[in-house]
């Protein structure tokens, strides 16, 4: 995680509960069994972790609380938002795919952004997880974390829903788009 990053001012900590705390009541079916009580405790204690929701919340993801991880006794944070978040779309996967790209380079890559942010980009299987509790990125898609050997040939995977399933696909990691981003998880 990025350590140079700057807190959050009091009100603006207080704003941001605030809106996580809407966001966890209005979403019950995400967190079944959790009690924000106990999850905010958590957050006013990291104020590098409340931040890091700060970057999600501004770039789109509309973080919220998805499960605890019972070992660890850390929640799990995952961008909830529709689509894929509207701040992280048209990057290319990684920032080898951005360096390959001769001409019309984006901006970043989803890889680089996500260590910016301090999150890790969903894998396919948490981004299968996220799917049970909604229905995400109907009209978009988002990067997943790239297995080594797929990678190494110069892919990269992404998903997306369509007729009501979740679709793993391929595409050459330097490639980009207006719609397809990426989705983050932290662990608090």
């Amino acid at each position: 995680m990025n350590n140079d990053k700057k807190q959050l001012s009091g009100e603006r900590s207080e704003e941001l509960l605030g809106v996580l705390k809407t966001r966890f009541e209005k979403h019950m079916e995400r967190h079944k069994g959790l009690e924000w009580a106990k999850i905010q405790v958590k957050l006013e204690a990291n104020a590098g972790q409340l931040q890091t929701l700060e970057e999600m919340e501004i770039t789109g993801g509309e973080p919220d609380v998805v499960g605890l991880d019972e070992t660890t006794g850390e929640y799990l944070f995952y961008d909830c938002s529709a689509e894929s978040p509207k701040g992280r779309r048209s990057i290319c996967y990684d920032h080898a795919a951005l360096e390959s790209r001769k001409e019309y380079k984006p901006e970043n890559s989803a890889v680089g952004m996500a260590a910016d942010m301090g999150i890790e980009i969903l894998t396919e299987e948490q981004y299968r997880q996220l799917q049970v509790l909604g229905k995400f990125d109907l009209k978009t898609s988002s990067w997943v974390q790239t297995p080594a050997n797929i990678r190494k040939l110069g892919g990269a995977m992404f998903c997306d829903r369509r007729y009501d399933t979740v679709f793993v696909y391929h595409n050459g990691a330097e490639s980009y788009y207006a719609a397809r981003g990426f989705r983050g998880a932290l662990r608090v």
